[in-house]
Order: structure tokens, then C-alpha cells, then sequence
């Protein structure tokens, strides 16, 4: 029986019963690189497979996408149900998915925009504290009463009376 290879080429330590690596770049490309050169109505075939092989080995369902794109693949299986032809499928997730990233792309836009107003609101109402006065070194714990300061003089060149 052959001994489990890790990735660096040694000995695995323990058969990897969670899949919690991802997977490597180099089999992540090679497997895009044959999917490219099939048509598309094979790669809804292996899409099929590939839900088989989850839901028979996977220790784990494969994380949820979010909401936009549950919907857009919903459609896509609806579609699929319905025997539409593959390049209708094709066209109609091509607008989905330029649906899905520019409604994301709003949404970010609305969180960032909500982060510099909200930002902005914490730095005008949180109160600053009082600039350190020119001969002290350290601010003192608490500032002058108004009524014990005596005014400033007038300046100079003010001698109405």
C-alpha cells in the first residue's frame, strides 16, 4: 500500500480526512485549463459529477455562496430543469453574473460611503480635549475656571475710552 504524500513531498503525518486545505494553484489551473476546451453542455455534465462526489464523500457541504449568487444559480438550475439549450443558459448567466458584480460592487460602495460618514459623525462628536497650554508640560486635570481668569489687555493700538 503506497504511504500518503503531504505537500512538500514528505510523508503525510495523518490521512487528510477533512478536505481543510484548499486546493494548489497548479491543479486549481490544470483542471480550468481542461474545462476551458470542453463545451458547455459537458461542463454542466461535470458540474453534475462534482455535486455527486460532494454529496456522497464530502465530510461537509461546500461553504454557501451569498445571496446574489444562490439566486443566480438557482435560475441556472431552473434553467438546466427546463432543458434549455446550454448556450442559452450561457447568455443568460453571462448577464446574471454582470448583475450580481455590479449590485456588489453598489453594495460596497454603500458600506464604504457608510464607514467615512460614520467616521466622520464620531470625529465631530467626540468631545477633544483642550490644546496643552504654552508653559505647562502636561495637561493639568482640571482647566481654569472662566470667572478666576482676568481678561486679556486691550491690544495696542486700541485706546478708546
Amino acid at each position: 500500500m503506497c504511504a500518503e504524500k503531504g505537500r512538500d513531498g514528505g510523508e503525510a503525518d495523518e490521512p487528510q480526512k477533512e478536505r481543510g486545505d484548499e486546493m494548489n494553484d497548479i491543479l486549481r489551473e490544470r483542471l480550468i485549463r481542461k474545462l476551458d476546451t470542453l463545451p458547455e453542455e459537458k461542463i454542466y455534465q461535470i458540474l453534475d459529477y462534482i455535486d455527486f462526489l460532494e454529496s456522497k464523500y464530502a465530510p461537509k457541504q461546500s461553504a454557501a455562496p451569498n445571496p446574489l449568487k444562490r439566486f443566480a444559480e438557482g435560475v441556472e438550475d431552473t434553467l438546466r430543469a427546463g432543458r434549455m439549450s446550454a448556450g442559452v443558459i450561457g447568455g443568460t448567466m453571462n448577464v446574471m453574473g454582470k448583475a450580481v458584480g455590479m449590485v456588489t460592487d453598489v453594495a460596497n460602495a454603500g458600506k464604504s460611503v457608510a464607514t467615512e460618514i460614520a467616521g466622520a459623525v464620531s470625529s465631530v462628536t467626540s468631545p477633544k480635549p483642550p490644546p496643552p497650554q504654552a508653559g505647562s508640560a502636561a495637561p493639568t486635570a482640571t482647566p481654569p475656571s472662566p470667572s478666576t481668569e482676568t481678561p486679556p489687555p486691550p491690544p495696542p493700538g486700541d485706546q478708546r475710552k
